[in-house]
């Protein structure tokens, strides 16, 4: 098995506020069954990556059921009256919503200051390093982002009715190679694109987790014309892209 682990860790409130902001949806009037079709999918394809799942988010998936059941039946089968069963979550994620706001504002305050004034020992701290590509980065690609290109790549493979057990021998080192094979003749791609060619589910799922290991080398980078957008795949020009092993 093989295991990524985030340094931003991003949880199921994360996830909730990722789906509100990409549909434009109510805070305040959250379609329930929408949410947890989406949400469950969601948990589906990051247990297809084999990616570790906090219990955060199967103890919020079995509450949006709960709230789900609950919104299906009729007033007089439940024991709490006039009371909305999404009252309780709405209020989390408001709650959380103005956190996450407050620590963005924070965030940017504490960038500008760094470009004032210097603490001691400030070479340690991480830097973002600005190519003269002509082309602007959205750094706040979040990881829901690159699950979303996934989920898209896998519904765009043709759908079998034949179910067919094969073992197919395809490593992580083989498509980083692949990767930087394919990067060394592009510099920018969609995730659609990269794996478009590919008639193995399994191929286009290490592939994925061969490009995280990438992006976590800062060998490539990712970024968004516009929010919820296509995500491109583009060649980090200030890092070589063959990974030394070691």
């Amino acid at each position: 098995m093989y295991t990524i682990k985030l340094q931003d860790f991003e949880g199921p409130l994360d996830l909730l506020l990722f789906f509100i902001k990409r549909d434009e949806l109510d805070i305040y009037d959250i379609p329930i069954a929408r949410i947890t079709k989406e949400f469950l999918e969601y948990i589906h394809y990051m247990q297809e990556l084999d990616l570790e799942i906090a219990s955060e988010f199967l103890v919020m998936a079995a509450e949006l059921m709960q709230i789900k059941v609950k919104m299906l039946l009729p007033p007089e089968c439940t024991e709490e009256e006039e009371i909305d069963p999404r009252a309780h979550l709405v209020q989390r994620l408001v709650e959380y919503k103005r956190y996450k706001e407050v620590a963005m504002e924070m965030r940017t305050l504490e960038e500008e200051q760094s470009k004032i004034f210097y603490r001691g020992y400030y070479e340690a701290d991480p830097r973002t390093v600005e190519e003269e590509t002509g082309q602007e980065f959205i750094r706040d690609v979040t990881f829901f982002d690159l699950i979303a290109s996934f989920k898209f790549a896998m519904e765009q493979m043709p759908k079998k009715f034949v179910h067919e057990i094969l073992r197919i021998n395809v490593t992580i080192e083989e498509q980083i190679e692949y990767l930087e094979n394919f990067f060394a003749r592009r510099s920018e791609a969609t995730f659609h694109e990269v794996v478009r060619d590919f008639k193995e589910k399994i191929r286009i799922v290490v592939t994925f987790l061969a490009l995280l290991e990438l992006i976590r080398y800062r060998k490539l980078v990712v970024r968004q014309n516009i929010p919820f957008g296509e995500v491109f795949i583009i060649r980090n020009v200030s890092e070589s892209l063959t990974i030394s092993e070691n």
